[in-house]
């Protein structure tokens, strides 16, 4: 759903039943859809011509044993806050004829547009190839949000062929349908396979018209939403790994261009279509219960503040029913702040875990006094704590290697060449140089060249620093290659359910130099570990990236390594541990 189409949507009285329900703005907590579906992934809302705002979901059982999956769930609320599952979208009468037996419905997409509500949604399986794993946009459209529901006979947007040949097919997900201003539809769609792609629809809504134009890279974004502001369109896209469990790390990034069909820059000026790959971060995990924190929308509430909506994973509480099952990812909504220009959840606090200002639902009414900025970036200013500059024969007292050595001090320079070895869930054959954290607060940088390139796939080859507990249990920012992007990828592993789960996220663009820093404090009220990621192309200009957490027992290591697959040279030229 847009915000061009929330504007389109003419002013209505509510009903008598919404209006009853729309009281002075009290406060909610996270998450909203708790009194109606324990899991409600990928929302999209739209506020109706009757005054309720409609939220529409992934297709998954709402409850925890229910077994059964609703398909395309539909919920209304009078406030935002308090929801109420009214339908499924589709059923046995109006699942699309070119849908295979076995298909799923995502990602769903609402607009209102030219007198008629529209539905744009993933297809995961079809019958319009003879093969596996294809996927298409199918559209229905209704009167009501609440429907009923006609899907049109055709795909949107056709199964497309990767260059794998039978049975490789690019992931046509996650669509999102904006109007331009001259009146022109479009729609967005694409995943990690393919890319995020932009074509211009038929004036009727319901075929993909042209060239489409890619916006975002692959390997790297999807979960598509576009809003205009400013004269300025925004797309949001979401990064990482959507469900892994208590160690996902999915959250939105942003770009913005004047022109609806890009090129989509991010605050610093890089591409989301760079190899090195550019998006503002706007949400990612913040060290509270909420991880996964993505696939977003957005809305306005009546006294103009707007809201970003989206799903999260308790990474207490991670799993529908049984473990590595069903991700289990609530509908959450927070303050969206815009500071100049560009969108900050919260003033860049991120998700909320306790009680907040619900959103204004009745009319007059003031929004909720603005949030002061979080400081995204402090930079350490206490006393030094070790500084290892690589400039004597061997590392200082206190490193010690994990496993055998794989560096050496030349000119400088920490020289490790990538290792044919990893940290990976059952696979820990990668060295490590360690040594003791200090106790309480503390920052560690480093600066390290790595020399992967751009375009070409180097999987998995990185460098980077690491919070270390156990070959089970750790923390890792590196400059890291995958497939065709360069990432600042930020990983987890931790025992989960007698397994290693693992997870990521990612922070700013990498250089070929890249400054990377991991800020460590300690939760006042549980007593666990909060590391936050923050990189830098120039060691000036910092992005701040989520937090991970270790439990209050660890004994944390900070530690250097390279891995990932031979074949690249890393160089660090410091390391130096700092108090805040």
């Amino acid at each position: 759903m847009t915000l061009a189409a929330l504007v389109a949507v003419p002013a209505a009285t509510p009903g008598a039943a919404a209006e009853a329900a729309h009281g002075p703005a009290g406060a909610y907590v996270n998450p909203v859809s708790a009194g109606m579906a324990d899991t409600y992934a990928d929302p999209a809302v739209i506020r109706s011509h009757d005054g309720y705002w409609y939220a529409f979901g992934t297709t998954d059982p709402l409850r925890s044993g229910e077994g059964k999956p609703h398909f395309l769930p539909i919920s209304r609320s009078a406030d935002l806050v308090h929801w109420d599952h009214v339908a499924d979208a589709l059923d046995d009468g109006n699942r699309p004829d070119w849908a295979a037996a076995d298909a799923s419905y995502w990602a769903p997409d609402v607009t209102y547009h030219d007198g008629r509500y529209w539905l744009y949604y993933v297809v995961t399986q079809t019958t319009t190839t003879a093969e596996r794993n294809d996927s298409a946009i199918a559209v229905a459209t209704a009167p009501t949000p609440a429907g009923p529901w006609i899907t049109h006979d055709e795909p949107v947007v056709a199964p497309r062929h990767g260059p794998g040949g039978s049975d490789d097919f690019k992931w046509t997900y996650d669509p999102a349908h904006v109007v331009d201003t001259d009146g022109t539809r479009y729609l967005y769609y694409g995943s990690y396979y393919g890319g995020i792609w932009v074509t211009r629809l038929s004036t009727d809504g319901t075929r993909a018209m042209g060239e489409p134009v890619m916006v975002a890279t692959d390997n790297r974004f999807e979960g598509a939403y576009v809003v205009r502001r400013g004269g300025w369109w925004y797309l949001f896209a979401s990064s990482g790994d959507c469900c892994a469990g208590p160690t996902t790390g999915y959250s939105v990034f942003v770009g913005r261009s004047r022109s609806v069909r890009g090129p989509f820059l991010d605050r610093e000026g890089v591409p989301l279509t760079a190899s090195r790959t550019g998006g503002t971060i706007v949400l990612s995990p913040n060290g509270n219960r909420w991880v996964g924190t993505g696939h977003n929308a957005m809305v306005t509430d009546l006294a103009g503040q707007d809201w970003i909506v989206y799903h999260a994973i308790d990474r207490r509480n991670p799993y529908l029913d049984e473990p590595y099952g069903i991700n289990r990812r609530p509908m959450l909504i927070d303050r969206l702040d815009w500071v100049e220009g560009w969108p900050l959840v919260r003033g860049g606090r991120g998700a909320s875990d306790t009680p907040q200002p619900a959103p204004v639902t009745r009319r007059p009414s003031s929004g909720p006094a603005p949030l002061p900025l979080s400081p995204a970036v402090p930079a350490p200013t206490g006393s030094v704590v070790f500084s290892e500059d690589f400039d004597r024969e061997r590392p200082r007292p206190g490193w010690t290697w994990l496993r055998t050595p794989a560096a050496r001090i030349e000119n400088g320079r920490l020289v490790w060449p990538t290792q044919d070895a990893d940290m990976h869930k059952d696979n820990n054959s990668a060295s490590l140089l360690l040594r003791d954290a200090p106790e309480g607060a503390w920052t560690v940088e480093t600066k390290v060249r790595l020399d992967v390139g751009v375009e070409t796939v180097r999987n998995y080859q990185q460098a980077g620093v690491l919070a270390y507990v156990d070959d089970d249990r750790y923390l890792r920012l590196a400059h890291t290659a995958i497939w065709n992007t360069r990432q600042t990828e930020f990983a987890q592993e931790q025992p989960y359910a007698g397994r290693p789960a693992y997870g990521s996220m990612t922070v700013g663009p990498p250089a070929e130099t890249t400054w990377l820093r991991l800020r460590h404090r300690i939760a006042p009220s549980t007593g666990e570990h909060l590391l936050r990621a923050y990189t830098s192309r120039d060691g000036r200009t910092w992005t701040a990236g989520g937090t991970w957490t270790l439990p209050q027992d660890s004994r944390i290591r900070i530690g250097l390594g390279a891995m990932g697959g031979g074949g690249s040279t890393a160089e660090f030229h410091y390391v130096r541990v700092q108090r805040p």
